[in-house]
């Protein structure tokens, strides 16, 4: 997760800062070119700029607990930065200039270049999160947790579709729980359209080794491991060929947004 120099001052640890990443959803879902999948990612830490919030600083979640474009805590509430550090609006819109603009640039375009030649396309928003987070939910998370922004965001059929490929597996799932989809995921579903996004937020449980105990410098992120991840990497394959045949099944084709 990269922290440019000049977004490094006042922050309390480097560690601290790339401590929620989404860690290695790359290798998770480095399967995706294969299925026909384009890719649009960003390696900057969500720390500098988290480019699934909402640039206006609205809230996803009002009255639940969450993080801010630039974020001032982590998801377990601890300040990132040193008293007085935090960033001002100056650095707000730098971070969003160089990093958040370029990106949902990119995005934009793909989607509307491949909505021009498809009828109907799938954005698949990629991200992982520790299981257990008290400030932001009780007890654990399920593994495979489906965001469809209350089905604002894709058509029931893509997101029962999505469902029930989970189902089969031995994983735990939800659909609109308690993540129902960030910025992307809202921003860019427009079923109407033929655009049908969906956010998949994993528990991080499923493809690491991760403690029951509050993870610590030197323990996380633990090493990416194949035969570990190998269960829910080929759910993950299943769910993107259920997403490629509701693509097709429309005239249409699937391309898959990450973050990591």
């Amino acid at each position: 997760m990269d922290i440019p120099l000049q977004f490094e001052h006042g922050l309390v640890s480097l560690w601290l800062a790339r401590r929620d990443a989404d860690w290695w959803v790359d290798k998770l879902y480095d399967f995706a070119g294969e299925l026909g999948a384009t890719v649009v990612r960003t390696s900057i830490s969500r720390t500098v700029i988290d480019v699934n919030r909402d640039p206006s600083g609205a809230s996803l979640y009002p009255g639940q607990a969450t993080t801010e474009l630039c974020p001032t805590t982590s998801f377990d509430g601890e300040p990132l930065y040193v008293a007085g550090a935090e960033p001002d609006s100056h650095s707000k819109a730098e971070r969003t200039a160089l990093y958040f603009q370029p990106y949902h640039d990119a995005l934009a375009a793909e989607v509307a270049r491949l909505r021009e030649r498809h009828p109907a396309i799938v954005l698949y928003d990629c991200h992982s999160i520790r299981s257990r987070i008290p400030r932001l939910f009780p007890g654990e998370l399920p593994h495979l947790n489906i965001g469809t922004n209350g089905g604002a965001s894709c058509a029931p059929a893509l997101s029962t579709a999505v469902r029930s490929a989970c189902e089969a597996s031995a994983f735990s799932c939800i659909t609109d729980g308690r993540f129902k989809g960030g910025y992307i995921t809202r921003r860019y579903g427009r079923p109407a359209e033929g655009v049908h996004a969906l956010q998949m937020e994993l528990a991080c449980r499923g493809y690491l080794h991760e403690e029951q105990t509050p993870v610590q410098p030197g323990s996380w992120p633990p090493p990416y491991q194949a035969d570990h991840a190998f269960p829910l990497r080929s759910v993950l394959q299943r769910v993107l060929v259920t997403c490629v045949s509701f693509a097709e099944s429309r005239g249409g084709a699937l391309p898959r947004r990450e973050s990591w």
